[in-house]
């Protein structure tokens, strides 16, 4: 069969865009254009038209990294997951239930990514936007992603926050591999993360995994709300209806765990 013609400086100049969606951070232009190879000049023409089209933006140092047109682009393709799309038609019913503000967060290029956000009348209001990207250790949800996914996937990742947390001196997550499986370890026990002013001074967050018919985590549903309001106990009235959503869905999705 003929193959179709197209536009191969949109084909070239993509190779770009595939090398930021890929780093753990901006890169300079020399770093860049090495890894999509090609010449700095070359790189240099394609990043100016990207940046018109805000598909990467430039930091005062010269690095550049995906900017906002990247992130609605992601975001509008991970938003059309069946997982996701199946859990967004359900939320406001799960909120009803549980009355605390709820969100969806699906695994990214860099961790467990927040795709959807659903308020509370009586939301707190609190520092996350759609797409921020949850730390493994220290949120409900990184800690769920972190207990399913494979330990080949997840173990860099983990050796990373616990550096982390040791040159910040942090006490109030693992310091250890050692402690980190532990945690996991009752994760997957219960059959979801809690976190209690870990992440956030005065906030409570749980997260309930959903699962795809092969038995992988499809996303996290989280619930979060204030200390004083929001009940953090473990088979509480927020721990319960989350992980009954959960599991119904992970069964509409066909999984028979």
């Amino acid at each position: 069969m003929k193959e179709r013609a197209g536009i191969q400086s949109v084909e070239v100049g993509f190779g770009l865009l595939e090398v930021l969606s890929q780093a753990r951070g901006p890169l300079m232009l020399r770093d860049l254009a090495a890894a999509a190879g090609m010449s700095a000049a070359k790189a240099h023409r394609y990043l100016v038209s990207f940046q018109r089209l805000q598909l990467v933006v430039q930091d005062t140092g010269t690095r550049y990294d995906l900017g906002p047109a990247a992130l609605k682009l992601g975001l509008a393709s991970l938003s059309r997951l069946d997982a996701v799309k199946l859990a967004r038609e359900r939320i406001a019913a799960v909120m009803e239930k549980i009355g605390h503000t709820l969100a969806l967060a699906v695994w990214g290029n860099h961790g467990p990514t927040i795709v959807h956000w659903e308020e509370s009348p009586q939301a707190v209001t609190v520092n996350l936007r759609l797409g921020d990207v949850m730390p493994l250790l220290s949120s409900a949800t990184g800690r769920c992603f972190a207990a399913y996914l494979s330990k080949e996937a997840i173990t860099p990742l983990l050796k990373e926050e616990i550096s982390r947390a040791h040159k910040q001196g942090r006490r109030d997550v693992p310091t250890t591999l050692a402690e980190a499986r532990t945690l996991l370890d009752e994760v997957r026990s219960r059959g979801a993360a809690r976190v209690v002013d870990t992440l956030l001074p005065g906030i409570v967050g749980f997260c309930a995994p959903v699962f795809d018919s092969d038995g992988h985590i499809a996303l996290g549903m989280v619930a979060l709300g204030p200390t004083g309001i929001f009940d953090p106990a473990w088979g509480g009235a927020v721990d319960v209806p989350l992980r009954a959503a959960a599991v119904q869905l992970s069964r509409d999705l066909g999984w028979h765990g």
